[in-house]
């Protein structure tokens, strides 16, 4: 039935993925943002990688938004229950991107303090012996300032994006009816939006892929939440794919970023093999076993070895006077 051209009849199938796909959304991104709490530490992950993806589910989202905006004017004319249903799909992508900006957000708060500025290693000698001291610079180091321009170039993506995406709503002709096309420039801004989505997601693991190739360690990346999202895009292509009023703009991203996540969790999985025949932790840190890491009882003696020790060999006495 269909109420001043709005669709009321109920796609369970549809409302059924898409519940399972928000739901999974959580339940992925959970790991990846407890590992960085946890180890409080965010190192191993690509600012550029979180650009990217920060900027692709931005788009993909006001792409979303602007597509379903003529079914959401439906929810003046229909029970809140079926207008939650309606606009599942805004939901759904609203999700994705609020999950992976958090990591970005993560990023930020744990990134390492004695990665953040420049550090000199400076050598300080006297007549007995010779130091080596660390002195902390104001110069900040260029993966930070890389970061903090990635942070700043997110948020005004992200804020530009929001004011075109209301502008063009609120100025543009309503149509008629849901199944009527769009006017030809919010037409144009969607398939923009869409557009750069799927370019952004397709070269958005490439950074993250080449930054943990060269490092040759996991780092804070969560392989438990790569190992659920890879399948899990699957769903969440079928959850875009079935509503009214997208297109092939709205899915394609998440099927680019599902070959391209699948593509690194195989490397994280190599790495870890790695790590574990090397004897090195996540962070390219040694791992110590719980015998080495318990010294013997030396009966409470400590012996100091300094640089002006004597040095022995087959022509010291064997009794010193």
């Amino acid at each position: 039935m269909d109420v001043a051209g709005c669709n009321t009849s109920h796609d369970w199938l549809t409302n059924l993925i898409t519940g399972i796909v928000i739901t999974g959304l959580f339940i992925s991104y959970a790991p990846q943002h407890y590992r960085i709490i946890a180890s409080r530490s965010s190192e191993g992950l690509s600012p550029l990688f979180l650009l990217l993806g920060s900027t692709s589910s931005a788009a993909g989202m006001w792409n979303m938004i602007t597509l379903q905006w003529s079914v959401a004017r439906c929810c003046h004319v229909v029970s809140w229950g079926r207008c939650v249903e309606m606009t599942a799909g805004v939901f759904q992508v609203s999700v994705q991107w609020f999950c992976f900006t958090l990591i970005f957000v993560l990023y930020m708060k744990f990134y390492p303090e004695h990665r953040k500025y420049v550090q000199l290693d400076l050598e300080a000698s006297d007549d007995a012996r010779t130091s080596l001291m660390r002195i902390k610079t104001p110069v900040k180091s260029s993966e930070w300032r890389t970061s903090l321009l990635c942070a700043w170039v997110t948020l005004g993506h992200f804020v530009f994006s929001a004011i075109t995406t209301l502008y063009l709503m609120l100025t543009a002709v309503p149509t008629p009816a849901p199944e009527v096309p769009l006017p030809a420039p919010v037409q144009s801004w969607a398939t923009f939006l869409g557009v750069t989505s799927a370019i952004l997601a397709a070269i958005q693991y490439a950074p993250q892929l080449v930054h943990t190739y060269k490092h040759k360690v996991v780092g804070a990346l969560s392989i438990p939440m790569m190992c659920m999202q890879s399948p899990g895009a699957v769903l969440m292509i079928l959850g875009i794919a079935l509503r009214p009023g997208t297109n092939w703009t709205s899915w394609f991203t998440f099927l680019v970023a599902g070959v391209m996540q699948a593509t690194l969790l195989v490397m994280c999985i190599a790495w870890k093999f790695r790590q574990r025949r090397l004897g090195i932790d996540d962070f390219g840190n040694p791992v110590v076993s719980p015998s080495m890491a318990e010294p013997a009882d030396s009966g409470g003696i400590v012996v100091e070895v300094s640089s002006d020790a004597v040095v022995e060999d087959e022509r010291t006495p064997l009794v010193r006077k």
